[in-house]
């Protein structure tokens, strides 16, 4: 049981900070900021959820049915992550590439304390085992002030991958697309700081101030942090209703703004971007249709344009109605990695995915959310993020691009270059 304790804030943008600056003294967080992005399907402005009752951590052999019984016997907030690797879990596939992380492949935990704000307003649910610590906390979070920075080392950011190597590996990926093995796959590359001590808050507040995406996520498991500032919903429940946005298509920013209104424009109408995203939302909605009810697999808006600090995006979104013999995880089982990290057809592209990249992936392209006590769910895609084991020092990001038959190399490795801006600024 939960008691719901409701207060007025009067500057939510210094609550959030102060909140996330307060919730560093426990071993389990989770801080998800949607910037007051203005998008769709949006439920709170900003969630914070700390401190395990219970949790559940395991590799990916039977995870989603392990996850399953937990929601389900639950029945309460929960919040955690899948890792990509859980692919295992859905198709006989496996991860042997080369990682240095070590997160566990599923963790979600079921928190005694959650901050749920919107406006000026911050809902405070509590367990009631500790709901007598309300207003000391509410007190206490008023009265934090900046973050005093921890003792960090300088980065030095490495590549996995050598640009020769890169565009070795795509010519592979294109002679599978020629061959019709796929017709699209999103390849990955990774970049890495070794013996590196970071300060994991002041990096995601610095992210997030020059990102400002509308799936921000700050998450920490003891010594294990992920610092995400992810412009994608991978999936959204809301009662029957499945929510799904794809994003396949980038663009620079520019700070000219006739410039910058004609990358927006040249965006939208690029034959290659408008094809990638395509293709994916189909394979969305494919896999959308595995658990609806017969006909409610609608396409609502298909090739948007939205722009974000660092990049303009085409999102397309999907919708479906879940039919009531499958359950909440089933409805995420089944669409699985989310498309637009794996490619088309999907099966054969995480095959080759997993031939040609360096490193697992493990949480990169994986996702972070909740569950609600009634079985609704929202998860974000785990792009532009870093990951950072605090334990053996490890820092690392990765970007990706989608490779189609229509793809040059050159630009492709350009647009991961983009895509890591943002982090190796902060890290640097």
């Amino acid at each position: 049981m939960r008691t719901s304790i409701h207060k007025a804030i009067s500057n939510p943008k210094l609550f959030k900070e102060q909140l996330l600056i307060w919730s560093q003294q426990f071993r389990e967080v989770i801080f998800m900021d949607s910037n007051n992005y203005p998008h769709q399907h949006s439920s709170f402005d900003c969630v914070l959820a700390v401190d395990a009752f219970t949790s559940i951590k395991t590799d990916y052999h039977s995870a989603f049915e392990d996850l399953k019984q937990y929601q389900q016997t639950t029945k309460d907030w929960l919040f955690g992550y899948l890792s990509y690797d859980l692919k295992n879990d859905v198709e006989i596939l496996q991860s042997d590439n080369f990682d240095s992380l070590h997160f566990p492949d599923l963790f979600f935990f079921q928190p005694k304390k959650i901050f749920l704000l919107r406006g000026n307003e911050v809902e405070i649910q509590y367990l009631t085992m500790c709901d007598e610590e309300v207003d000391g906390d509410f007190d206490e979070i008023k009265l934090q002030t900046a973050a005093i920075g921890m003792k960090a080392t300088a980065v030095e950011i490495k590549q996995r991958i050598s640009k020769e190597e890169y565009l070795d590996k795509v010519s592979k990926m294109l002679f599978h697309i020629q061959q019709g093995d796929l017709y699209e796959a999103n390849f990955c590359m990774e970049f890495y700081a070794e013996k590196t001590i970071i300060d994991p808050l002041d990096k995601f507040l610095k992210l997030n101030e020059i990102s400002q995406p509308p799936f921000a996520v700050f998450f920490k498991n003891n010594r294990q942090f992920l610092l995400s500032a992810s412009p994608e919903r991978y999936l959204k429940k809301e009662g029957e209703l499945l929510i799904s946005q794809p994003i396949k298509g980038t663009s620079k920013r520019f700070s000219d703004p006739i410039k910058d209104e004609e990358s927006k424009n040249k965006l939208a109408l690029d034959p290659k971007e408008r094809a990638e995203n395509i293709m994916i939302t189909d394979l969305v909605r494919n896999d959308l249709s595995h658990t609806a009810q017969k006909g409610s697999v609608q396409v609502t808006e298909l090739c948007g344009i939205y722009s974000f600090m660092q990049v303009h995006q085409m999102i397309s979104t999907v919708t479906s109605k879940l039919d009531h013999q499958y359950s909440a995880v089933e409805a995420i089982k089944q669409s699985y990695p989310m498309g637009s990290m794996t490619g088309a057809p999907k099966i054969s592209a995480m095959k080759i995915i997993e031939d040609l990249e360096e490193t697992k992936r493990g949480l990169y392209s994986g996702a972070v959310g909740y569950f609600t006590p009634n079985g609704d769910f929202d998860f974000n895609v785990i792009i532009r993020s870093i990951l950072y084991n605090q334990e053996n020092q490890y820092v690392s990001f990765s970007v990706g691009s989608a490779i189609t038959s229509l793809s040059i190399a050159e630009n492709e490795y350009e647009e991961c270059l983009l895509k890591s801006k943002a982090m190796r600024e902060v890290l640097q």
